[in-house]
């Protein structure tokens, strides 16, 4: 079943007195249980589409369905609903509550979910150790590096399972070793719990770890690649 379909959907901004294409008639389909890296120059269109299969942007036209409902057309409420409990979301700048520490904003998004106290702690203490934060639990995003806040991001994002995730550059502020440790960690929830992973990303070392490698250039896909993962 499909996870992901996008039929020719399109994005224009207006940047100044010009129209920017930000997508131009996208069509894709992501199966469940894939792992897709989105590579683009910057301005290629890459995060729009990303935002546009999370609900965050509508297209102006065209159809986004994500797990068999078309969400360019829910309501706001039905929309949230479905973030919630189907899509974990990776932002490039972290997004974290500030006065809330490392744990806190791993569980915000169970309590949100109405998960019991004691079984949100348990995940959030479980999942910030696989993320290598073990010790900087009650730290607060101000006290943390950026890789530090990324990684507490990360475990928001993961710590439900949700079915699909969106990242968008989630290593762009980790070392190497940090870098493939978070890849290999979302290949490990690709492969045992079937969860579908769509990556907007520069880096190359990321783009190795694909199953599906998309290409696009102002605004279209220009290539769709199946490659061996690293």
């Amino acid at each position: 079943m499909a996870a992901v379909r996008c039929i020719d959907v399109c994005k224009t901004y207006r940047q100044g007195d010009v129209d920017i294409k930000a997508l131009d008639h996208v069509s894709v389909v992501i199966e469940e249980g894939d792992f897709v890296c989105l590579s683009a120059p910057s301005g290629g269109g890459k995060t729009t589409l990303l935002n546009a299969i999370g609900g965050l942007d509508i297209p102006d036209s065209g159809e986004v369905w994500v797990a068999e409902r078309r969400i360019d057309q829910l309501s706001k409420g039905a929309l949230a609903q479905l973030r919630l409990l189907r899509i974990g979301f990776v932002f490039q700048a972290y997004n974290l509550i500030p006065v809330l520490t490392a744990r806190e904003n791993v569980e915000f998004v169970m309590q949100v979910q109405g998960i019991a106290g004691h079984k949100r702690s348990e995940k959030s203490m479980a999942i910030l150790k696989e993320v290598g934060l073990e010790g900087l639990e009650n730290r607060r995003p101000a006290e943390m590096s950026g890789g530090q806040q990324q990684r507490v991001a990360v475990a928001r994002a993961i710590v439900s399972k949700p079915t699909l995730v969106l990242a968008d550059e989630p290593t762009a502020n980790l070392d190497s070793k940090t870098s493939d440790a978070l890849m290999e960690l979302f290949v490990e929830l690709n492969e045992h719990h079937g969860t579908t992973f769509i990556i907007a990303t520069h880096d190359q070392r990321v783009m190795s770890y694909a199953k599906r490698l998309i290409k696009m250039l102002d605004g279209k896909i220009v290539d769709d690649i199946q490659q061996q993962a690293a």
